[in-house]
């Protein structure tokens, strides 16, 4: 879509459809009260008859409204104006977007921006508008063979009162496009199937990504990590045919001498769980356990189109966890990049594995923080759900700049501890530690493994698990958290408002 900003009077909008809010128990937003007032009362009219309440996600398509320049007029329900807050917001820009993509219109012209919202100024609700939009838009049908036709909405304009906030607007609408499609790049990784997105098919499109925006890339090969000593993240490759991929990408928008942040992503790009196998049952969403590594790819993405000046690395380890005769089995010990030894007590606790040895090599960057992302442990998903992803971090400044980052994205996370008393879970009786901790705290003692290969940055972990996809009749690859990274990106740029 091609989306706009313009000042003007709702009543004066000329094109396919105008829309505007209204809250619960028929109150008008003040955009609604100027098509109100050009249309001697019609709206006021028809709201009284019942036709619509202005419940949250309510909606009702008014043709040839009198007075209106426009053909159409939607009217979308905000609830509840007292309790209009991000969430009451976000949805309207959604329902917005899923009504008007029934209407027939090719574009409109969205009074929404100008909406009131809790804590939040013009540039954030523009940034959200622009972001759910393209969004809720979102569609991945490149696999089938019947595909259904252009869709009609092919323009959106968020309408201002004011023409002193356009500029302001134009800037915050470029950070939400660009982060949107941040989010689309990391949702088409996630979605594609798993004989499609395989470790080198990551490396292509992160080539791609390096031409496309002028960036260094670097493809680790099998023989160059066994040099560099990560038999770590090999063991996982062991079983698979498929040759694993370390990606490295380097984005240099900052000062020379600026320590980068440093992103790794979890690219395990698909997890039968190796010798110790999954069960069948929804084994086929074991392709978004590569959605670590789709979400660091489309933050540097995000981060390149705004073109932010901040150094930024991502570090994205590429594998496939398969069985097979060659693959590696419980008990075994293996040696990481770091010299550490691991006893694999459990060959499904694979991305702590292929993590641990990509940040190691991460230290050789010098970074000033390091942020890792990864679909880590369903005990994360049992703890959490899929509303907010889970929170680690060894300095807890940074924990609270990253939750801070996720109120903002309304992409948010929970701080969880990182206590020494877990560390005792890891024990092993043959090796330096064990990979998993036992039935308990799962989603921690996963995070304090990996805590013993951060001990000379400043560092956090996102276990995105039950944020990075959903399952059921909505089933797919989120975007998330690529929102949230971006935000915290902006605040350190010192462009987020």
């Amino acid at each position: 879509m091609e989306f706009s900003i313009k000042s003007g009077n709702p009543e004066k909008q000329r094109g396919g459809c105008v829309v505007v809010g209204v809250f619960d128990t028929r109150k008008l937003s003040p955009a609604a009260e100027a098509l109100d007032q050009a249309s001697d009362g019609y709206l006021t009219t028809v709201l009284r008859h019942g036709d619509m309440d202005g419940k949250s996600g309510a909606t009702l398509l008014l043709h040839k409204v009198p007075g209106i320049l426009a053909e159409r007029v939607l009217l979308i329900g905000l609830g509840k104006e007292k309790e209009f807050n991000e969430k009451a917001f976000i949805g309207a820009v959604r329902s917005t977007v899923k009504a008007l993509r029934d209407t027939g219109a090719a574009d409109a012209t969205l009074f929404l921006a100008d909406l009131a919202v809790r804590k939040h100024g013009l540039a954030w609700r523009v940034r959200q508008c622009a972001l759910n939009a393209q969004d809720a838009a979102y569609r991945f049908d490149a696999f089938k063979s019947g595909k259904e036709g252009d869709r009609p909405l092919r323009k959106l304009t968020l309408g201002l009162a004011r023409r002193g906030d356009v500029a302001a607007a134009e800037q915050a609408l470029a950070e939400g496009l660009a982060i949107a499609e941040g989010m689309a790049f990391a949702r088409d990784l996630g979605n594609q199937p798993p004989n499609v997105c395989h470790p080198t098919y990551l490396a292509e499109r992160a080539k791609g990504m390096a031409e496309e925006f002028g960036l260094v890339c670097d493809i680790l090969e099998r023989a160059d990590m066994e040099t560099l000593g990560m038999h770590s993240l090999l063991s996982v490759a062991k079983g698979a045919h498929q040759p694993p991929k370390l990606i490295v990408l380097h984005y240099k928008g900052g000062a020379a001498e600026e320590k980068p942040v440093v992103l790794v992503g979890k690219g395990v790009t698909f997890d039968t769980g190796g010798i110790s196998l999954k069960p069948a049952a929804d084994m086929d969403e074991m392709k978004f356990d590569m959605c670590g590594a789709a979400g660091v790819l489309g933050t540097l993405k995000a981060v390149a189109r705004m073109q932010l000046p901040v150094n930024l690395t991502v570090i994205v380890p590429a594998t496939e966890n398969m069985p097979g005769g060659g693959a590696t089995r419980p008990g075994d010990i293996v040696t990481s990049m770091s010299g550490q030894t691991i006893e694999i007590l459990n060959t499904d606790a694979e991305g702590r594995l292929i993590l641990c040895d990509a940040l190691t090599y991460a230290e050789r960057f010098e970074p000033d923080t390091v942020i890792d992302v990864a679909t880590l442990t369903g005990a994360c998903v049992v703890a959490l759900g899929s509303v907010a992803s889970g929170l680690f971090a060894n300095k807890d400044g940074l924990a609270r700049d990253l939750l801070a980052a996720g109120e903002v994205a309304f992409d948010r996370a929970w701080h969880m501890p990182l206590w020494d008393d877990y560390q005792e879970l890891l024990k092993s009786p043959f090796a330096d530690m064990g990979n998993i901790g036992g039935r308990w705290a799962g989603a921690i003692t996963a995070a304090c493994f990996l805590s013993r290969f951060t001990k000379k940055f400043k560092w956090a972990h996102l276990d995105v698990a039950g944020t990075a996809s959903k399952s059921g009749s909505d089933k797919g690859a989120t975007g998330r958290p690529v929102p949230l990274l971006a935000h915290y990106l902006l605040e350190r740029a010192g462009r987020l408002n």
